[in-house]
């Protein structure tokens, strides 16, 4: 088969990197972050040897709207073109620009490094941060990246607020499909009650998980509000419970329909 040169080659597919929602790194850079990550992970793909302007020539013609056009294009907190959504901000885009500029700049410098104020800058403290790799070899330059990413509170100085969201997203990455596990066999199954006696041992059994996961899965619907753990009358503590003691699980469903993806109940053959 011979190539035929009026036919272009299919483009390269984009690669994320798996840790990149869980380290939380999403809340602290410039919103170009995310597309830089992108780019550097499909760059780190075993057949790829190249710079990323290179690799951006390749797949987008050398102009990615989401990446503000190039590597020398500016970082930015916000989408140019979202609708300003001001309950959240109500100081407006431009004031909510420089407040985080303020913010991230006194981060970086507290930590003795550079303010990037280009993809570019940005793709070269990922590399010092560890977040990439790049190597100059005799096919060409080599782009990798770790498997875990650093976090964000390993190289910077964040503050209590940021830190404490971050834990919780990192612990609700963790802990969400053992809870899911746990709420479909409450739906499924049980058909949402609204208690149910039961024990770390019995639920194990039944969702086929081991009883510390369920132990986790029991505690973080406590932590959400949307279930209560009680023996007898007094309410106890899930992470303190024998894997065979007799406990009941206390729902509060419309709490947790309003604030979670909702378990469609399945109809088993």
């Amino acid at each position: 088969m011979t190539d035929n040169p009026s036919v272009p080659a299919p483009r390269r597919d984009m690669a994320m990197h798996n840790d990149w929602w869980t380290s939380g790194w999403d809340h602290v850079l410039p919103r170009q972050g995310f597309p830089l990550t992108m780019l550097i992970g499909t760059a780190s793909q075993p057949d790829f040897t190249g710079s990323l302007d290179d690799l951006l020539q390749e797949v987008f013609e050398g102009h990615w709207d989401m990446i503000g056009g190039d590597l020398d294009g500016a970082l930015s907190f916000s989408w140019p073109d979202e609708e300003w959504d001001y309950t959240e901000a109500p100081e407006g885009r431009e004031a909510s620009e420089a407040n985080r500029w303020e913010a991230f700049g006194a981060m970086l410098t507290a930590a003795g490094f550079p303010v990037p104020t280009t993809v570019r800058d940005l793709s070269e403290l990922y590399l010092t941060w560890g977040l990439a790799h790049r190597e100059e070899t005799s096919e060409g330059t080599r782009w990798s990246m770790p498997a875990a990413l650093p976090l964000p509170g390993e190289l910077l100085p964040l503050d209590a607020d940021l830190t404490k969201r971050l834990d919780r997203i990192r612990w609700s990455t963790r802990t969400g499909a053992l809870v899911n596990e746990l709420t479909k066999h409450l739906v499924d199954d049980l058909g949402e009650p609204q208690e149910v006696l039961t024990s770390l041992d019995r639920l194990a059994t039944a969702t086929g998980q081991d009883a510390d996961d369920v132990r986790i899965a029991v505690a973080e619907l406590v932590e959400a509000g949307d279930a209560q753990v009680q023996r007898g009358q007094q309410q106890a503590d899930a992470e303190r419970l024998e894997t065979h003691q007799r406990f009941r699980l206390v729902m509060n469903w419309d709490h947790f329909h309003e604030t979670r993806v909702s378990v469609v109940r399945t109809t088993r053959d």
